[in-house]
Order: structure tokens, then C-alpha cells, then sequence
């Protein structure tokens, strides 16, 4: 247990510039909370004390804002920053070394039964207010940027944003766990600058026709 509260307190001061001493860390930090009463509601969830477990963490959420189901495993050095309106489904998986920003949902997307809810591996970031939805896998290592709506799998060491979610950067760089939020390419201003590109080049095979047009008439009224 130590050993684990050791490493909590760690991967808050590697990925939070912010946390300035050890007390701030414990005292100041609701992402943290939630995770260290999780590991409680889970263990009672496996045992299969339902309602109690379920009573613990509707309480966490109260105190931390961020909601996160008994049944849901998550791996070691998971990262939730601010937390206010996080949300973690039943059976989400978590892998090691995640970090999550304030409005990230890992949800559902019906009614169905069974396994419903994403598999996000190691090293994974996930934006403020980005939404991953069903049982799908976001690989190791990738980025979903903020805002984005992910509802398809996610191959590893990729970055996606949107709505829904695209793919705009696959391999090719190295993946940390350290988001540059104002480091994300932007899909739509990427596609509306190339259509600028196009269309100054219509024109300039435009103007280029006109002028052979106009050679030829010059042509003819001479002759």
C-alpha cells in the first residue's frame, strides 16, 4: 500500500507542474482522491458487496467531482488532472501510466450488455472534455486531443481530434505522457488551406487561358 501511495504522490509531481510540496499533493488533489477511494469501492465490488461499493463511490464523487464505477480497473501511475467531471464506466480498462483531463468520459454508447465501455492501454492521453465511447481500444501511447468525440478504435502512437474523432498523426515521433495542448493539428484549417492552394492555382491557369485567348483574337485581327 505504500509502495503505491509512494508512486501516486510521484506521478503527480512528474506531470503536474503546478504541486509544489508533498502536503499540497495529498491534501489539494481531488484526481488523487478519487483514485485512492477506487481501489477501496473496487476490492468491495469484487467481493461482490455491490451496494456498499456503490454508496463509497457516489460519495467520492460528491467530495471530488470525478465519478468513477467500482467495477472499472485501472492500471498503476494513472494520472487524473483537476478531475472535475470525469467519468469512468463499469468495465473500462485502464492501463499503466494514463493521464486524464478534467470532462474526459471513457462511457458507453447503449444498453447493451457485457463488456461496453473502452480499453485504454499504457501511456495514453486523453484530453480536457474528450469523450471515448464503447468497447473499443485506444492503443499505447496515443493522444486524443480535447473536445473530441472518439466512437472507433484507436491504433497505437497516433493522435486523434475531431468530432468524431480523426486520425491525423500516426507514428513517426516519440509519445509521452505530456500533452501540448496547443501542439494539435487542426484537420479542418490543414483542409481549408489546401482548398486556398487549389483554387489560387485555378485561377492562375485561369488568368494564364484568358491570356492565350487574347493573344489568338489579336492574332486573327491582324491577319
Amino acid at each position: 500500500m505504500w509502495r503505491a501511495l509512494r508512486r501516486d504522490i510521484r506521478v503527480v509531481f512528474e506531470r503536474d507542474p503546478a504541486a509544489k510540496s508533498v502536503w499540497e499533493v495529498l491534501l489539494c488533489y481531488p484526481g488523487l482522491h478519487a483514485i485512492w477511494v477506487h481501489r477501496v469501492t473496487h476490492r468491495l465490488y469484487r467481493w461482490g458487496w455491490y451496494l456498499p461499493a456503490r454508496i463509497l463511490s457516489q460519495w467520492a464523487r460528491f467530495l471530488t467531482g470525478v465519478e468513477i464505477h467500482p467495477g472499472a480497473v485501472l492500471g498503476e501511475g494513472l494520472f487524473i488532472d483537476h478531475g472535475m467531471g470525469v467519468v469512468i464506466g463499469e468495465t473500462t480498462e485502464v492501463g499503466r501510466d494514463v493521464t486524464l483531463y478534467q470532462g474526459v468520459t471513457l462511457g458507453g454508447t447503449g444498453k447493451e450488455k457485457g463488456k461496453r465501455h473502452p480499453t485504454v492501454e499504457d501511456g495514453v492521453v486523453i484530453a480536457a472534455g474528450a469523450k471515448v465511447l464503447g468497447d473499443i481500444v485506444v492503443g499505447a501511447h496515443s493522444r486524443i486531443g480535447a473536445g473530441a468525440v472518439v466512437v472507433k478504435p484507436v491504433p497505437p502512437d497516433c493522435t486523434v481530434v475531431g468530432v468524431p474523432g480523426r486520425i491525423v498523426r500516426r507514428g513517426g515521433q516519440k509519445v509521452g505522457a505530456d500533452l501540448e495542448h496547443g501542439d494539435l493539428p487542426d484537420p479542418v484549417a490543414e483542409r481549408l488551406n489546401a482548398l486556398r492552394r487549389e483554387m489560387e492555382e485555378l485561377e492562375r491557369r485561369l488568368g494564364k487561358l484568358e491570356n492565350e485567348r487574347k493573344e489568338l483574337e489579336d492574332a486573327d485581327r491582324s491577319a
